[in-house]
């Protein structure tokens, strides 16, 4: 007998858990934050980890958390600030200010040069990722 697929239980699996899971984004994150800013080893490790969890996010592999049915309507105003984000680092990265508007990328280069901060901010990163791969 054939059954939904949205009624069929998923088993566990046994690194899907966060006990296994948050150390792994931590030894990740800990990894990244040791490779130098813009270096080739950083990129070809974000191209590495970026492609693995859309890889594992594209898949069956990852047992799926329900997605929410409607957004509240205080979500949408959290579009604002992300235009608004969006459309300045755009526009102060395509017109090469330089010095006068520095992208935020340009503003948070002096805080990633601590290897601690790079790491949290790698966590910050593989952590989000990893929640879209579960959706």
């Amino acid at each position: 007998m054939d059954h939904p697929r949205e009624l069929t239980a998923e088993a566990p699996r046994a690194w899907d858990r966060p006990a296994v899971s948050v150390p792994m984004l931590i030894c990740l994150s800990l990894v990244g934050g040791q490779l130098p800013s813009f270096s080739a080893q950083a990129n070809l490790y974000t191209l590495g980890t970026g492609g693995a969890l859309i890889w594992l996010g594209l898949g069956n592999r990852v047992p799926r958390r329900p997605a929410p049915r409607r957004l509240t309507p205080g979500a949408v105003w959290w579009l604002l600030p992300v235009t608004v984000f969006g459309v300045l680092e755009g526009a102060t990265f395509v017109l090469a200010v330089g010095d006068d508007f520095p992208t935020f990328s340009r503003l948070a280069d002096p805080l990633l040069e601590d290897h601690l901060v790079r790491s949290t901010a790698w966590f910050a990163w593989l952590a989000a990722f990893w929640g879209l791969v579960r959706r």
